[in-house]
């Protein structure tokens, strides 16, 4: 049997020109707006949470200090990621078993239904214990929920679109991700604005989270008129024609099989969510509750700054087309480093302008990231398992380090009375990330994703791609490493 093995020739993955994927562009386009819209949707739902963690502490957890307040209220915050990657782990594998379009519907849907629940919860002083108990149940239904979009979202856009745009169409994504946290954050700020404190702590917190529902109807209308992905239709064709019925990958395969790019994965989505969660989700209760300004002061900063965010990260989605996004990540963390004590020193200084700028200079390392992220991140995977181990390894690290993130920062602050903890957090997670992607990342820009053959927008394109016929493809020598511990398992059995 070892003899037998050991004369089989290696599978070769080369480009065949009938494999080539021409993508009609406004198909493209549609996918890239649909999703993206969706998603700000989603993330309007789970982000008016964080921008009204102050009122709701004092609603749901007013028996004990102020400062305590804002820890307990963090703490249900995170208390959604401790289901995100069994949310991950479920739609994930759903999604590379029945398709992506069909989860991300599902998702929005769920998403919708918890938020609105938020805002029908009655207050700890109606209710008692039991409301805080309700608070964290929805959240965990939102954590669910979340554990399934963000990944399927990237999946299916990266999917959906050609090589050479990749990482331009898919910072479409990140743009709609702001788009939500702004109009949560938007409307918090004018709501609290035009009634006040008192009003807003007696009913106004609970609109944002009422408008759920409409939103969840458009966007299920937006995701149900979607066609499914490129990729996995091409996938799914291929096996019916070779008539294949191998059984879908499962997560003991994943796990055996794809190790590398899982870690990898790890390692990204820490870094990125540790940035992320800081600067957006834990700086407006920074500004608040530890800085003292006012409520809409500290909003209305972080509004303005993710208004900037959104021409940054098309700009460099289109640039990392053509520089790539490993480069753009690398002169990102090393400004954080660099960046990051003399940004909260800038914050700290009670000058608007001077707190403007130094939040101004996180959130565009942060833009040059998130820019990066949505294209980088699917290329990790291949497309069997592409959906599934995106969203279970994003979530595992999201929910560790990113979800906790500024509960660590609020519980550290209020131990050590140091307004640089943010600062130092930051540091320690670029110089984590600068290491593992100088020695480890591959640039994938302009290239094919694992799994996939080229894929182009115009017929005339081919001719270009062409001229790689039967060249093989980048990622075919590691496909090969893994067919062959997949044999060599086989054989054993």
């Amino acid at each position: 049997m070892k003899q037998e093995k050991g004369k089989r020739k290696k599978k070769k993955y080369r480009v065949h020109k009938d494999d080539i994927t021409v993508i009609d562009a406004d198909i493209a386009k549609k996918a890239v707006v649909a999703t993206a819209l969706g998603n700000a949707m989603e993330w309007f739902d789970f982000g008016i949470y964080s921008y009204l963690v102050v009122i709701i502490g004092q609603v749901f957890y007013s028996g004990v200090s102020d400062s305590a307040q804002l820890v307990f209220s963090f703490g249900t915050f995170a208390v959604a990621f401790l289901v995100r990657p069994i949310g991950g782990m479920f739609f994930g594998m759903l999604g590379d078993r029945l398709g992506r379009k069909k989860i991300l519907a599902v998702t929005l849907i769920i998403m919708s239904i918890a938020t609105l629940s938020i805002g029908l919860i009655p207050s700890y002083a109606t209710l008692g214990i039991t409301a805080p108990i309700l608070l964290l149940c929805a959240r965990l239904v939102q954590g669910f929920s979340a554990g399934g979009e963000y990944a399927g979202a990237m999946t299916f856009i990266a999917e959906s679109t050609p090589d050479n745009r990749r990482g331009f169409m898919a910072s479409g994504l990140e743009v709609g991700t702001l788009v939500g946290y702004i109009a949560g954050a938007g409307l918090v700020t004018l709501l609290t604005f035009i009634l006040g404190s008192d009003k807003m702590l007696d009913w106004g917190w609970r609109v944002p989270f009422l408008i759920a529902a409409p939103i969840g109807i458009i966007g299920l209308y937006l995701r149900n008129h979607l066609e499914e992905s490129p990729a996995f239709a091409a996938m799914e064709e291929k096996k019916e024609e070779e008539a294949e019925k191998k059984p879908h990958v499962s997560l003991k395969e994943l796990f055996l099989y794809h190790r590398r790019s899982l870690l990898m994965c790890l390692v990204l989505v820490f870094f990125y969510n540790v940035i992320d969660y800081t600067v957006l989700t834990y700086m407006p209760s920074h500004l608040t509750a530890v800085l003292g300004y006012g409520e809409t002061k500290g909003l209305l900063f972080i509004v303005i700054v993710m208004f900037i965010m959104i021409p940054i990260v098309l700009a460099i989605g289109y640039f990392g087309d053509r520089i790539g996004n490993k480069r753009i990540i690398q002169v990102s963390l090393i400004g954080i480093i660099l960046l990051s004590i003399p940004s909260f020193l800038l914050i700290g200084s009670g000058n608007n302008w001077l707190v403007f700028l130094g939040l101004l200079i996180l959130g565009a390392f942060l833009a040059a990231i998130k820019a990066t992220m949505t294209s980088q991140l699917p290329s990790l995977f291949f497309t069997e398992v592409r959906y599934g181990g995106l969203a279970f390894t994003y979530n595992i690290s999201a929910s560790l380090f990113g979800g906790t993130a500024p509960l660590l920062i609020a519980w550290l602050i209020n131990l050590t009375a140091n307004q640089l903890v943010p600062a130092f957090y930051l540091i320690l997670a670029s110089l984590i990330g600068i290491v593992v992607v100088t020695l480890f990342l591959k640039n994938t820009s302009g290239k094919p994703l694992r799994g996939s053959p080229p894929a182009v927008t115009e017929n005339h394109d081919i001719k270009q791609v062409i001229e790689d016929l039967d060249e093989e493809l980048w990622w075919g020598e590691e496909k090969q490493k893994i067919d062959k511990k997949i044999e060599e398992t086989n054989t054993e059995k």
